[in-house]
Parts: structure tokens; C-alpha cells; sequence
């Protein structure tokens, strides 16, 4: 197990800066988000010659990039926005492998138009699951064509808002490009009314088995 951290901690002027300070932290290992590199998250182009950049000055400081933020909201209540997320994730998915990154971090999404990490009544709603699988499906396509992995967590704020749910989305794709995120912080606070240790080891075992198996 290696120490890391999210690159976007540290604000810094420059790609350069950026990754200096997180050297001089004595750590090697970044979530990396590309407005540490000057440009959106969520882009709508990337730079010839930016992600060979990013990777050479990764390299030459050590640094591995185990993630790389893909976020937008994949089941905003407008179309068009879900549209625009998946085309700015299938660049970031076609240029992750030129950065070193192999995972690419997903937000399921919430049916909340302003904030995609805030809790909206209608993300329990058998609307919403189909809109999410609606997404996936597109999500995954990139995956496979890019040949990089998608990230998923669950997240109090959104549709995957607890282990089950997590579960349940490996199951209905079974797709080796689809992958889990375990955040013990973000397990716990899926529930606050419930024993910490015993959804972090319910947690282990939907990761473990299919739902179908319990």
C-alpha cells in the first residue's frame, strides 16, 4: 500500500509547482485533475502534447498518477449536460494512458441540477437507475476503446449511495473496465446512524460477491 494524495490539494501556479509540492511532502502517488495542468477538469479539448507533458514531468519526479478525475454529473436532469460530461470524459479517457493513468474516477450523479455531491429525494427513484445505466453503458464503451478502467464509490450525495447499490452496478454490467473506489470515509458517513466497523465490513462483502450470491 502506497501513501498518495489528490495533486488539486496544492495550488500552485504551474504543472511544475504543483508536482514539486508534492515531492517535497515525500509523496509519490496523485489523483490527478487536470486543472493542476492549467486547463478544466471536464475539458472540451486537450492540448497537443499536454498529457506527454504531464507524464514526463510525473516521471521525472517519481510520481505515479493512480487516478485521473473524471467527475461530472451522469444523471443531471438535463440531457445535454450528461452529453457534454461523456464527451469530455471520452477525451479524458483517450489521453489517460499518454499521462500514465490507468483509472479514471467517476460521479454518479445526483438528480441535483447545482451541486453533483449534494442529496436530491429523487436519487432513489427507479428513474434515476435507469438513467445512470443509460450513462455507464456510454462510459463503458470509452472505457473499452481506451482501454482504461472507470472508478465508482459510493457517495451520500448520489445515486450509488451505499455498498448494495455498488454492488448491484458491477452486477448489471459485469464489466472487468468497471471498478470501485473503497473510501472508508465516504462508507461511514453512507449511514451515520450505523456502527462504522459494521458497514465497512458489509462493504468487503458486496465487493467481494456478487449480489446474487447472498
Amino acid at each position: 500500500m502506497q501513501l498518495g494524495i489528490f495533486a488539486k490539494t496544492f495550488r500552485r501556479p504551474s504543472l511544475a509547482l504543483t508536482l514539486d509540492a508534492v515531492r517535497d511532502y515525500g509523496l509519490n502517488v496523485i489523483q490527478f485533475n487536470l486543472e493542476s495542468a492549467g486547463i478544466d477538469s471536464m475539458p472540451s479539448e486537450i492540448p497537443d502534447g499536454l498529457p506527454a507533458l504531464i507524464r514526463s514531468e510525473t516521471r521525472a519526479r517519481a510520481i505515479e498518477i493512480a487516478a485521473l478525475s473524471g467527475t461530472f454529473n451522469m444523471i443531471h436532469p438535463d440531457s445535454a449536460v450528461v452529453a457534454q460530461g461523456l464527451a469530455s470524459l471520452e477525451l479524458l479517457a483517450s489521453a489517460a494512458g499518454l499521462m500514465g493513468a490507468r483509472l479514471v474516477t467517476l460521479c454518479t450523479g445526483t438528480r441535483d441540477s447545482g451541486n453533483m455531491w449534494r442529496r436530491h429525494p429523487e436519487n432513489d427513484s427507479s428513474a434515476a437507475w435507469q438513467s445512470l445505466l443509460s450513462t455507464m453503458e456510454q462510459a463503458l464503451v470509452f472505457a473499452e476503446r481506451h482501454r482504461v478502467a472507470l472508478g465508482i464509490e459510493p457517495e451520500p450525495g448520489n445515486v450509488i449511495n451505499s455498498a448494495r447499490k455498488c454492488r448491484r452496478l458491477l452486477d448489471e454490467f459485469s464489466s472487468p473496465w468497471l471498478k470501485v473506489i473503497f473510501d472508508p470515509a465516504n462508507i461511514i458517513s453512507t449511514d451515520m446512524t450505523r456502527d462504522p466497523s459494521t458497514l465497512i465490513d458489509e462493504a468487503l462483502v458486496a465487493r467481494m460477491a456478487p449480489s446474487g450470491s447472498r
